[in-house]
C-alpha cells in the first residue's frame, strides 16, 4: 500500500483495506491513510456496491479538542447482515 499515492482509486483501496481491519473515523482515515476527503471516497465505494455503514459519534482530536458527529465507518458483521 503506497500512502503517498493520492489517486482516488488508491485512496479507495486503502480505505477498504483499513475497514477490513476494523472501524475507522474520518479523522483516522485522514491521518493514517493520507486521505483528505474520506467521505467522498466512502460515497464512491458505496456507489460501487460496498456496504459501508456509518455511526456518528463525538470524539477528541489528537490535541484534545472535541468534535461532534464525526463519522465512524465500518463494514457490517455477519450478525448485522442477517438482521
Amino acid at each position: 500500500m503506497q500512502i503517498t499515492n493520492t489517486s482516488t482509486s488508491s485512496q479507495r483501496s486503502r480505505i477498504l483495506a483499513r475497514l477490513n481491519e476494523g472501524p475507522a473515523t474520518t479523522m483516522e482515515l485522514m491521518s493514517e491513510l493520507n486521505i483528505m476527503r474520506p467521505g467522498a471516497r466512502i460515497n464512491e465505494l458505496r456507489s460501487e456496491g460496498h456496504d459501508i455503514r456509518t455511526h456518528l459519534q463525538d470524539v477528541l482530536d489528537p490535541w484534545g479538542r472535541p468534535h461532534t458527529r464525526v463519522a465512524l465507518y465500518y463494514l457490517p458483521t455477519e450478525t448485522e447482515e442477517v438482521a
